[in-house]
């Protein structure tokens, strides 16, 4: 999938200077796994590229954030080989009614999800109700990140919606694309507490059961989910940051103005850090 995709840059002499797989994310062209061919790619970058967002490894989100760019996330890819560590069955009892992502109407999804993301979170941000609203149905509806794979589920207890995983693909193989945990979330509330882990491992659970090779996700610097992600027998693949190129400013119901929203939780793709 990566090499059909990959958008090349060349310079006038024909050679590459930067390759990246183009996308959209709150409404602005976004440039995913960005790799760098040549020492001209920064200052391309920032003329060709306006009130893009772009995806990078750290070295060369430093160089563009001192030349002007706007932080948006710093996160760290991690992937799990489903072939040489298989994820054991019995993970995938969970004790508690499970349903698929679609079986439930996103309303219904909604205010776990929200509350998940408190101010506190490294992964917070503060769109309005509203396009938080349209976020999540489009996610769960598989129309902003493509279909969403039977491994994932929503954790019922008390009758409503309180722990999460949505697993869809991004581009490229495992481990720095494939199936890949879109987002996990829980209720806040202490009751709830080890849930989100729980559902976690049955998604590994499944995912091995399904044939899947691998299941990735990201993590938001700062966020302590990853040292359970790590001992879940997740593997650091990658970090990158994102950043925010200078020009043409996001509409005002666009929740990336202050940060592009969690991930994977996160669900900037591969080489960025999802939650």
């Amino acid at each position: 999938m990566d090499p059909v995709s990959r958008r090349t840059v060349r310079d006038a002499a024909g050679r590459p200077v930067l390759s990246y797989i183009e996308g959209t994310r709150y409404g602005r062209p976004l440039a995913e796994l960005l790799r760098e061919h040549s020492p001209a790619a920064a200052g391309t970058i920032l003329r060709t590229m306006p009130g893009w967002a772009v995806v990078v490894d750290e070295d060369l989100g430093r160089r563009l954030l001192q030349a002007g760019a706007r932080p948006l996330r710093h996160a760290h890819a991690y992937s799990r080989d489903l072939r040489a560590s298989p994820a054991p069955a019995e993970w995938a009892e969970t004790g508690y009614g499970v349903v698929s992502c679609g079986a439930v109407p996103a309303d219904e999804v909604f205010p776990a999800w929200r509350a998940a993301y408190h101010p506190d979170h490294p992964d917070y941000h503060q769109p309005d109700d509203g396009a938080a609203r349209r976020e999540l149905a489009t996610l769960l509806a598989g129309e902003s990140e493509g279909p969403l794979l039977p491994c994932g589920g929503l954790l019922l207890r008390d009758g409503k919606v309180v722990a999460g995983v949505l697993v869809g693909t991004v581009p490229g193989e495992p481990p720095s694309g494939g199936p890949w945990v879109m987002d996990v979330f829980r209720d806040p509330d202490p009751r709830y507490a080890g849930l989100g882990a729980v559902m976690l491992r049955r998604a590994l659970a499944l995912a091995t059961l399904h044939g899947l090779p691998a299941l990735g996700l990201a993590v938001t610097e700062g966020n302590p989910a990853r040292r359970l992600y790590e001992r879940l027998g997740f593997g650091h693949v990658r970090s990158a940051v994102t950043v925010g190129i200078p020009g043409p400013d996001p509409g005002p119901d666009d929740p990336g103005a202050d940060d592009p929203g969690p991930g994977a939780a996160g669900r900037d793709q591969a080489d960025q850090a999802r939650r």
